[in-house]
């Protein structure tokens, strides 16, 4: 029984057909929910006759999200620079009594 005849045959809600089409990578599915339809519709009026290129919309959002998150690397490479900076000064605050106390009973951690 080919594909579509075997979707024809199925009764209510659509069924997933994506066995028939293989790829290594993975699928997403989008519902218009109403603002994700409110967003589309506004791209829709502009583009005119143009399909909604789907996949260049997810690339160019993932794209401006990740510019809105906070750069992690960025405030590791800082956290880094002050720690290096204490070492050199050699101002690092230490509580003496509890690093020997640490020392002498074996409390460090594997």
């Amino acid at each position: 029984m080919r594909v579509t005849q075997y979707l024809a045959s199925l009764a209510g809600a659509a069924r997933c057909y994506t066995a028939a089409v293989p790829t290594a990578h993975p699928r997403h599915t989008i519902t218009e929910t109403p603002p994700v339809r409110e967003a589309l519709d506004e791209l829709r009026s502009r583009l005119g006759e143009e399909r909604i290129d789907y996949v260049e919309l997810v690339i160019l959002g993932a794209r401006v999200k990740t510019r809105q998150l906070p750069d992690d690397a960025q405030a590791a490479r800082a956290a880094a620079g002050r720690l290096a900076a204490m070492v050199r000064r050699r101002s690092i605050p230490v509580d003496v009594k509890a690093a020997d106390e640490v020392k002498h009973l074996g409390l460090i951690a594997n």
